[in-house]
């Protein structure tokens, strides 16, 4: 699919957003900020904060090879309900930290608070796995900060980058 544009997957983990106690606007913003990056997202998912019900829509998205990649977004703080960090590392086969890292740096930028969001990003089969921050504002400005490295991210998992130079 090279000569496709990038596919994604945005899946949100809160527990009150999947129970319609609350809206999730940090997943349509998400889809708002990928759409900006010519990122076309064609699938979209709200679930509770369930290490399970994440890592499960992860490996189903990831297995059937249509996702080139998949923004979380949710579940990365300290409470005992945040689980996305621990259900993306059961689900990938290589972790990126250096993604994560440009999220918190960019992010510490606005606030140092930003380096307490556990999110990790990781690689399962051909899909990058990204978790953010739960935020609208944390969202719109992690996807700004690594909007110049993920179509090469993109382009090697593809096998298109042989030799990175």
């Amino acid at each position: 699919r090279p000569e496709e544009g990038m596919i994604a997957g945005v899946l949100t983990a809160s527990d009150r957003c999947s129970s319609g106690e609350r809206e999730d606007k940090s997943g349509p913003a998400t889809i708002a900020s990928l759409k900006d990056l010519k990122i076309i997202t064609a699938r979209y998912k709200v679930v509770p904060d369930d290490r399970e019900a994440i890592s499960e829509t992860l490996k189903s998205w990831c297995d059937g090879n249509d996702l080139d990649m998949i923004i979380t977004t949710g579940g990365t703080g300290f409470s005992p309900r945040d689980n996305t960090p621990e259900a993306t590392r059961e689900v990938v086969e290589k972790e990126v930290p250096g993604l994560s890292e440009l999220v918190r740096a960019a992010g510490a930028k606005k606030t140092v608070k930003s380096y307490l969001s556990r999110g990790v990003s990781g690689v399962r089969k051909r899909t990058i796995i990204i978790n953010l921050p739960g935020s609208e504002k944390a969202v719109r400005e992690s996807l700004a900060a690594l909007k110049d490295v993920l179509p090469h991210a993109v382009d090697v998992l593809r096998g298109g980058v042989r030799d990175c130079l």
